[in-house]
C-alpha cells in the first residue's frame, strides 16, 4: 500500500514538473547584448536563448518588440507554434532592457532582422499583455 501512495505522489508530481520553467541563468544587465541558441520556447513572446545545452545558463527572454496572444487565448498555441518554428535551434542576437518578473525584455535578431518583424511578416497575430 505504502508503494501505491509514492507512486501516486510522483505521478501527481509530473505535470507540475513539466510546466515548471527551464531557464534559470542569471538574467543580464539592461543595456547588454547577449546571444545564443534558442532553447526552448515558452509562448508566442517568450523564449531561451544560451550557447549551452545547460539549462542553469538558458535566459529567459520576452521579446520587446511583439506581443503574443497569451497561451489561454484561442490564438495563444498558434502564436507559440509559430515563434518555434521561426526560432527553435537558431542564433539570436539580443538587447537587453529591462527586467520583467523573472525574465528580460529584450529586442532579439535572427540574421540582422527582428523576430518582431519576423513574426509580423509572417502573419503572426499581436495581442498579448
Amino acid at each position: 500500500m505504502p508503494s501505491r501512495l509514492i507512486l501516486a505522489s510522483l505521478l501527481l508530481a509530473l505535470p507540475a514538473t513539466a510546466l515548471a520553467d527551464p531557464c534559470i541563468a542569471p538574467l543580464p544587465r539592461p543595456s547588454t547584448t547577449f546571444s545564443g541558441i534558442v532553447r526552448y520556447v515558452g509562448d508566442g513572446d517568450s523564449l531561451c536563448v544560451s550557447m549551452t545545452s545547460d539549462p542553469r545558463t538558458w535566459i529567459e527572454v520576452r521579446l520587446g518588440d511583439f506581443s503574443a496572444p497569451e497561451l489561454r487565448e484561442a490564438a495563444g498555441p498558434r502564436a507559440k507554434a509559430m515563434l518555434k518554428a521561426l526560432t527553435y535551434g537558431r542564433y539570436l542576437v539580443c538587447r537587453a532592457g529591462r527586467q520583467s518578473y523573472d525574465r528580460v525584455v529584450a529586442r532579439c535578431q535572427l540574421n540582422g532582422a527582428g523576430v518582431g518583424d519576423l513574426l509580423r511578416q509572417n502573419g503572426a497575430i499581436e495581442g498579448g499583455n
